[in-house]
C-alpha cells in the first residue's frame, strides 16, 4: 500500500498484552476495535528470552492476516533494561546484542517497526558522546539484521535519559548511515513533560511545526497517545487517560483529524485498558467528523 493509498485512513490501536504468546496480540487488539497495536516480543523486564518457536511465528502472521493487521499497523516496543547509549563498554555491548535479538524478533514475525527509548549517559559522559553512541549502536542493527525500521521514541528527560529534545532525535539521525531506516515515534504525554506545549490547537500547531522543523515530519512513524499527570516541562513521566491529564482532548482531537498522522501506528498507552476501546471510538469519531467535513 503507498502512502497515497493510506491516506484518511487513521490506524488507532492500544499497547496489548503478549501473555501466552506473541500470536495473542493480534486478537486482544481486535477485542477493543484497533486496527493498530503495539506489543513486546520478549519480556520487557529480562535480558534474555527463548527464541521464538517456529509455530508461533507462523501463528502470528496468520492471526495478524486474518484480522487485517499489516507490518505497518504494528509498533513492537524493545526491552526497558536497553540502554544503547551505556557509558560503561560491558552495558553498551549487552544492550546492543539484545537490541539486535529484538530486531531479529521482528524480522522473523515479519515486522518492520521496532520502537526503543534511545538511551541514557547516567552523568558519566557527555550528551554528544551517548548520543554518538546511540546512533552507532543504530548502525550495527541494522547490518546485522535487514529491513526493521528502527523507531526512536521521545523521552519525558526523566534523569539522564536522553531524545527528550528534538535536537537530540535529528543528532542521532544526522549519524544513521540509512535515513530509510530510521523514524521516530512522538509519546504525546513525553512530548508535554519535556516542555513542548500540546495543550489547544495552537500550541499542537506550534510544536509539530517545531518538530517539522528540527527533524523533519517525515520522520515520524508512530505515535504514543497519552495524556499527562505531570506539569508542561516537569519533565516527568506519568500518563493519564486521555481527557483527564494536563494535555485535554484538543490534542487528541487535532491528530485524530490531521492527515500528517495517517497511515501509522496511534498507540494508547493511557492507564486505564478497560476503557481503551472507549478512547479508540472517541479518535475514530474525531476523524469521522474531518472526513464528513471534507466529504
Amino acid at each position: 500500500m503507498t502512502m497515497s493509498d493510506r491516506s484518511q485512513i487513521k490506524y488507532i490501536g492500544a499497547h496489548v498484552s503478549a501473555a501466552g504468546g506473541v500470536d495473542q496480540a493480534p486478537m486482544r487488539a481486535r477485542e477493543i476495535g484497533a486496527n493498530a497495536f503495539a506489543l513486546f516480543t520478549k519480556n520487557q523486564r529480562q535480558w534474555a528470552a527463548k527464541p521464538l518457536e517456529a509455530k508461533t511465528i507462523s501463528a502470528f502472521k496468520a492471526n495478524c492476516k486474518m484480522l487485517g493487521f499489516t507490518a505497518e499497523q504494528i509498533l513492537p516496543h524493545d526491552s526497558y533494561l536497553i540502554n544503547l547509549g551505556a557509558p560503561e563498554e560491558e552495558k553498551l555491548e549487552k544492550s546492543r546484542a539484545a537490541f539486535i535479538d529484538e530486531m531479529e524478533r521482528c524480522h522473523q514475525l515479519g515486522l518492520t517497526l521496532l520502537n526503543f527509548h534511545p538511551g541514557s549517559h547516567l552523568n558519566k559522559i557527555s550528551e554528544q558522546e551517548c548520543l554518538a553512541k546511540i546512533a552507532q549502536s543504530i548502525n550495527l542493527a541494522h547490518q546485522a539484521v535487514p529491513e526493521v525500521i528502527a523507531v526512536i521514541e521521545n523521552t519525558a528527560g526523566q534523569g539522564s535519559n536522553l531524545g527528550w529534545k528534538f535536537e537530540h532525535l535529528a543528532e542521532i539521525i544526522a549519524q544513521v548511515e540509512d535515513k530509510s531506516r530510521v523514524g521516530v515515534c512522538l509519546d504525546t504525554c513525553h512530548t508535554f513533560a519535556a516542555g513542548y506545549d500540546l495543550s489547544s490547537t495552537e500550541a499542537c500547531e506550534a510544536t509539530f511545526a517545531e518538530f517539522d522543523r528540527v527533524v523533519g515530519m517525515h520522520y515520524l512513524r508512530a505515535m504514543h497517545i497519552n495524556d499527562s499527570k505531570s506539569a508542561l516541562g516537569s519533565r516527568v513521566d506519568r500518563h493519564h487517560a486521555l481527557g483527564k491529564g494536563e494535555i485535554g482532548w484538543s490534542c487528541f482531537e487535532y491528530i485524530a483529524k490531521q492527515a500528517m498522522f495517517d497511515g501509522m501506528p496511534l498507540i494508547l498507552e493511557t492507564i486505564e485498558p478497560e476503557k481503551w476501546k472507549e478512547e479508540i471510538n472517541q479518535l475514530r469519531a474525531f476523524h469521522q467528523q474531518v472526513l464528513r467535513e471534507n466529504a
